[in-house]
């Protein structure tokens, strides 16, 4: 299972430059709106896109997507430890959680 983040944790460490963001999303949805600086990496992308969005395996890692019944998260997180990833974390709320608390989003 892969450990989680807290929104306060994320909006540090996104403030540090010390994470790097991936929506989960992807497509429209991170076109219209997505958490500062992430990148987008849906399921269905991260075999054939993960090391040319993520070439530092050991930089730390963030997935995030709607809320904490998507699954792509979670899929897009699993994936990434599989590639051998070394610190990968979810935030589990997702982008609801940190448009509900006022904090700021980006869009393409």
């Amino acid at each position: 299972m892969t450990a989680l983040i807290t929104r306060d944790e994320l909006r540090s460490a996104i403030a540090d430059d010390a994470v790097t963001v991936v929506d989960a999303l992807g497509g429209e949805y991170h076109a219209k709106q997505h958490l500062p600086g992430a990148i987008p990496l849906h399921p269905t992308e991260v075999a054939e896109r993960a090391a040319e969005r993520l070439p530092d395996r050991t930089r730390p890692v963030v997935t995030y997507c709607s809320n904490p019944a998507c699954p792509n998260s979670g899929q897009v997180a699993d994936a990434l430890v599989r590639l051998g990833y070394a610190d990968v974390r979810k935030y589990r709320e997702g982008i609801e959680d940190w448009v509900a608390a006022g904090l700021p989003t980006e869009s393409a």
